[in-house]
């Protein structure tokens, strides 16, 4: 019996010593399952560093940050696409610079740029394809603007653009006139009475909108609007916006159908055909016969390729999102009337389109 007590205190004993002696083997997570005191020869622990203490401040950024107080002048610049013609229709193009005044919301301004060009064209056959006129108002769509595609010059870009109930890409920009003339070929049967024109008018703005030069919109349709999602109080904001000309032929012609219940609706659609062309600079027809068409179409042409382009810095410079009037006029060097003669010394009345206005941007200063 003392044998077992004094063997189970040496056996005690020894345990205690080998724990001990391996406590600082201990793994470190053990140690750290409560505050541990490091000792005095190891430097103190120190909490993250701050970094108001010891990281470098950040640069300073090259740029003002945005809201700050800025120093920045920006100088708009008004771009104007000028045709001059004979009363016929026949393009002017012996006018020099100083035959020109551009007038906004009532103030001169000082022409800065100025030139005669006779570049490549941009133009979107939009084609009304729908069960409106019976059938008649496609059938003459798809045929005139067959017979435009003779107006173009291997450099021209077209695209193909027909609307019904919605807005249908046909043919995307090519240099080729045979892919639209195949593709207005299966145009045979409208599939829907409805006619989207506004909805059709703004989504052909927005694809031509980062398009450079020479850029217009031909529609081919009778001009009435059944179905869109856009107003045309809407319609008129984006036309006022656009750098794009609007050119249209109706198809339904000079006939309002006098006495019948849609009358109104179609001296309405000759309205706003007219209205769109006149605020971009271009022109609308409403042919009586068919005899009418190939002379319609070369003016068309001529017009987007015999230009006068003018540019102007705005004497009022507010980014104020408005509307600003454009008129331009055509005088003699002096600055008087202009007196315009053929060959023979007669006399020749003339014509200026241009754009009559544009939106200025709106400063995001305030947002």
């Amino acid at each position: 019996m003392r044998y077992n007590i004094i063997f189970r205190s040496l056996w005690v004993g020894i345990l205690i010593g080998t724990i001990i002696l391996s406590g600082g083997n201990l793994p470190l997570r053990a140690q750290t399952a409560g505050p541990v005191t490091p000792p005095q020869s190891a430097p103190p622990a120190q909490a993250p560093a701050q970094p108001s203490q010891s990281a470098p401040p950040p640069p300073l950024p090259q740029q003002p940050p945005s809201g700050g107080y800025t120093m920045s002048v920006t100088i708009p610049v008004v771009n104007l696409d000028v045709v001059v013609t004979d009363e016929s229709g026949n393009p002017l193009t012996v006018f020099k610079q100083a035959n020109f005044r551009v007038i906004e919301d009532g103030v001169p301004q000082t022409i800065t740029n100025f030139g005669s060009t006779n570049a490549p064209m941009t133009v979107v056959l939009l084609l009304e394809f729908s069960q409106l006129g019976g059938g008649l108002f496609t059938y003459n769509g798809t045929n005139w603007a067959a017979e435009f595609l003779s107006q173009l010059r291997p450099a021209d870009w077209v695209a193909l653009v027909t609307y019904s109930l919605n807005t249908q890409v046909q043919v995307d920009f090519t240099h080729d006139p045979n892919e639209i003339l195949n593709n207005l070929r299966m145009l045979v049967f409208p599939p829907f009475h409805d006619a989207v024109m506004f909805d059709a008018i703004a989504d052909t703005l927005d694809r031509l909108k980062d398009v450079k030069g020479k850029k217009a919109i031909l529609l081919l349709g009778s001009g009435r609007d059944t179905f869109s999602k856009l107003t045309l109080d809407k319609m008129m904001s984006r036309i006022k916006e656009t750098d794009v000309t609007f050119f249209s032929i109706s198809t339904a012609g000079a006939n309002n159908f006098g006495g019948q219940p849609e009358t109104l609706s179609f001296l309405q659609a000759q309205n706003e055909l007219r209205t769109f062309a006149q605020l971009t600079g271009g022109r609308a027809w409403f042919p009586n016969f068919d005899g009418e068409i190939p002379g319609i179409l070369q003016q068309i042409a001529a017009s987007l390729r015999d230009q006068y382009s003018l540019a102007y810095s705005p004497t009022n410079r507010a980014l104020d999102g408005k509307y600003r009037k454009i008129k331009v006029e055509l005088v003699a060097p002096d600055g008087g009337p202009l007196t315009v003669v053929d060959q023979k010394g007669k006399k020749v009345k003339f014509v200026v389109y241009a754009r009559q206005g544009y939106t200025a941007p709106k400063s995001n200063a305030g947002n």
